[in-house]
């Protein structure tokens, strides 16, 4: 029964890969849109109403802001609808939020749900490093990170459990502490990494093809490292950071920013046929 229920496992683990558009990457993915939109759009009309006092509405900033979005979200649904993801693009409710807070952030929940906080303003600094930033959320939406997460999550439960039943021998559960890493903490952010740095370059495609300049993307990152430095903040040694180090970014930006410049051109030239 044991065997049976760990080769059950393996089995669906195989099903769900899929691949991420653009870069190719395999990925696993237990969860569906139909079980993570509805709840991703309450969180998010939750969020609204919880900070109500703070939405910034009808200012030049708010108004840029949901201009560079639709610009970019505009981008995303053409390449969606182009490569067979018309039901994909049909799920996405878009919508584009500025709160008022000095917090340096912004996020995007999935389904196109995107909130800015005015912190982050300065360090986009005019609208190319804004539709940096977007690209960016957005990418972490399109490549569906938050399912993946929810996904890995499931898959770490399911192999504690089967070292906990002793269904693993000892060859298995050494496969297991590299896939998660030292004691699962490691591996995990290892995962986050990942992403971020697939949202990188995604979200440089994606601005690219709405029209903005990419070498953008790597300024923003120079400001952002230039602004930890004045605050005196230290960052973690990276393989303990979620995020990749800002003089990664910067670098891995440099080293993608040709081939996203191609990636946009050829979409951007076939859809216009």
């Amino acid at each position: 029964m044991r065997r049976i229920l760990a080769l059950i496992a393996v089995i669906a683990l195989f099903i769900q890969c899929e691949t991420v558009p653009i870069t190719g990457r395999q990925r696993v993915n237990f969860v569906s849109d139909a079980q993570v939109l509805p709840m991703s759009f309450q969180q998010y009309n939750g969020f609204l109403k919880e900070n109500s006092s703070k939405v910034i509405n009808n200012t030049s900033q708010s108004r840029e802001l949901k201009t560079i979005g639709k610009n970019i979200a505009s981008a995303v649904d053409r390449f969606m609808r182009a490569n067979g993801m018309t039901k994909e693009a049909n799920s996405y409710k878009w919508e584009f939020n500025l709160i008022n807070d000095n917090t340096i952030n912004a996020w995007c929940m999935p389904g196109g749900k995107v909130v800015f906080y005015t912190g982050i303003l300065p360090i986009c600094a005019n609208s190319n490093g804004i539709a940096a930033v977007m690209g960016h959320e957005v990418a972490h939406a399109f490549a569906k990170h938050g399912q993946e997460r929810m996904s890995s999550a499931q898959m770490q439960q399911l192999g504690g459990l089967a070292v906990a039943l002793g269904t693993a021998n000892s060859k298995q559960r050494n496969l297991w502490n590299m896939a998660y890493g030292v004691g699962s903490q490691l591996g995990m952010l290892k995962f986050s990494r990942t992403h971020e740095t697939e949202a990188d370059k995604l979200g440089l495609v994606f601005m690219i093809m709405a029209g903005y300049r990419g070498e953008e993307a790597v300024n923003v990152w120079v400001r952002m490292s230039e602004n930890a430095a004045k605050s005196g903040r230290k960052a973690p040694p990276e393989f303990l950071s979620t995020h990749p180090h800002n003089a990664t970014r910067i670098a891995d930006l440099k080293n993608y920013l040709p081939t996203a410049k191609q990636l946009a051109a050829k979409f951007n030239a076939q859809t216009k046929k």
